[in-house]
Formats: structure tokens, sequence, C-alpha cells
């Protein structure tokens, strides 16, 4: 599967971070964010496939906070199986790979992490909600995610996401959350926690 993206090496003994951006983002909207959670990280950025209106999506949805469900699963693999290729592609073979994604973005690494532990084993969500309603019941015991959400979130509302931390937890899945008071972004303390979550 190939996907538009850009790939900047790293150092070789640091993580290969996976950027997802959000709804209308682009390969480069995340790699500030990379910086701060991981100095020196590779970056693979590829660019959603789904066109909503001239915005650039991860998978189709009905309407706002509606998915298209069968095309989530279907857009999860595609990327799964990118990934798979670029890590013979760029050489990054066994390295650390860990997820990061806002949004639409997180939705989409939720959904691969469900649905293709093997592949993505580490994940940092941002505003992330439950991508599919009835994933398969993987053993996802070495798995870690990581899940930074806003009490206000019109966009990523609070029982979504609690049926996603369920979804993980019941898979065995090590979940760590972070809350904030705001609403559909990122915040420094998000980040910070991040960080800190991502650190060796």
């Amino acid at each position: 599967m190939t996907l538009v993206h850009k790939y900047v090496e790293g150092a070789p003994d640091a993580p290969v971070l996976l950027l997802l951006h959000g709804t209308g983002g682009s390969p480069d909207d995340l790699l500030g964010l990379a910086r701060e959670l991981a100095p020196g990280a590779a970056t693979l950025a590829p660019a959603g496939p789904v066109s909503e209106h001239g915005a650039a999506r991860w998978f189709r949805r009905l309407e706002e906070g509606v998915f298209d469900h069968e095309d989530v699963v279907k857009r999860a693999h595609e990327l799964a199986d990118f990934v798979v290729e670029a890590r013979t592609k760029y050489g990054f073979g066994d390295r650390r790979l860990v997820a990061v994604g806002f949004s639409n973005g997180a939705n989409i690494a939720a959904a691969v992490a469900l649905l293709r532990p093997e592949v993505v084993r580490e994940a940092a969500l941002f505003a992330a909600m439950s991508p599919v309603p009835d994933p398969p019941s993987h053993d996802l015991s070495a798995s870690r995610i990581f899940l930074a959400n806003g009490e206000h979130d019109p966009m990523a509302p609070l029982a979504s996401t609690g049926e996603l931390i369920r979804l993980l937890r019941e898979r065995g899945a090590d979940v760590v959350t972070d809350r904030h008071p705001g609403g559909h972004q990122v915040t420094v303390d998000g980040v910070r926690a991040a960080a800190k979550w991502l650190a060796p």
C-alpha cells in the first residue's frame, strides 16, 4: 500500500514516530509535536488518503461524529500494510515504532492498534474516540497506549473515549490517560505527559 508521505531519518537508538494528522491536515502538521515528544526520533508522516470536500482524512464519515466503520477497517489495514512496507523500504526494521495521532489521525491509529497490534503496539493519541464498535479480541498485552483528551471536547466526547479505553483494557493493553479541562486540542501539559510516557 503506497501513501503519499515524508520520512525523515533519526538517531538509530531513537524510536520511529508514525505521525497521523487530523482532518484537513498534512504530513508536516505534527513535526513540531514529534520534536517535543522524542527529540532525535525518525518520523514517518503519511497523508490521509480520503478527501472530504478537499480536506484530507484517514477514513470516511457519514456525518459529524458518525464513522463509516467498514471504511475505518479497510483504511486501518491499508495504513498497517503501508507501515510494514516502510519498515523494509527505509530500513528501520525492528526499531521501536510509536504512532502519534491527533483527532482523525488518533482515531485511525487506535483502529490499527486494535486491528493490527503486530504493526502498532504503542500509540500516543490526542483527542481520540472509539473508531470501531466491535473489534476482534486480539491479545493486546504487549501494547501501550497513551490518551490525552479534553473534558469538554464536542468532537471526541468522553463517553466514546471511555469506550475506546474499555476495549483496549479488556484486551490487555497498558493504557495511560491524561485529561485536561479544554476541548478539541493538544495541550502543553498533555504533550509533557506523553513525552514522559514515551521516554524509555
